[in-house]
């Protein structure tokens, strides 16, 4: 009889995160939703870090240690955002250019709507009136212009150091910040249109 080949064995399944990781997990969860509730109860200036400790009952040492900054109580989710917005590029629609999947991104992610989840309307509401979340919203989302220059070089086969890319990925993720004043949808589209524009006229990759 001829020989088989065994098939391969599965691979392993993920370990699931142990009781002290569920733990911190689930303070760092506590900790971002009282700050949340806190900062729309009564303004972000209005509120001190130990009145956020003392709402999870831990201490303002322990807070400091999943969040090394107030403003980083706002925006507990950096790494997801950045899979989504790698994603937008990645995982577009065929025919989709770069330029049109980032605009997508953004008006999905980035700008609340009329008929939207009223939740993101009031976290969105409260970062636009609050001078030092704006900021620390711009700087967060630019931290991923790095990532986003590589994955938009991946996708339209350009060096991972081109600069119409890096370009590219720097005006997409500053283009919402004009959102803050007016229609922001219609800002934000605007904004797009230009970029899309730039980029079909450098190179006819999508």
């Amino acid at each position: 009889m001829p020989e088989t080949t065994p098939p391969a064995p599965p691979p392993p399944s993920p370990t699931p995160p142990g009781r002290r990781e569920r733990k911190k997990a689930a303070t760092r969860q506590a900790l971002a939703d009282a700050a949340l509730r806190l900062f729309l109860e009564r303004g972000y200036e209005h509120v001190g870090i130990r009145e956020i400790a003392d709402a999870v009952d831990v201490s303002t040492t322990t807070l400091f240690k999943h969040f090394p900054v107030k403003e980083a109580l706002v925006f507990d989710q950096d790494s997801d955002q950045e899979e989504r917005l790698l994603a937008s590029v990645r995982e577009r629609a065929a025919g989709q250019s770069v330029p049109a999947a980032l605009r997508e991104h953004a008006l999905r992610h980035r700008i609340p709507t009329v008929d939207g989840d009223p939740g993101f309307a009031a976290f969105s509401r409260l970062v636009e009136e609050t001078p030092a979340l704006r900021d620390y919203a711009q700087r967060m989302w630019l931290r991923h212009e790095t990532a986003l220059a590589r994955a938009i070089a991946e996708e339209t086969g350009r060096p991972t150091d081109d600069p119409a890319c890096a370009a590219l990925a720097h005006f997409a993720l500053e283009a919402p910040r004009i959102a803050w004043d007016g229609d922001s949808a219609e800002a934000v589209t605007r904004a797009f249109d230009l970029l899309e524009q730039g980029w079909a006229a450098i190179s006819p990759r999508p």
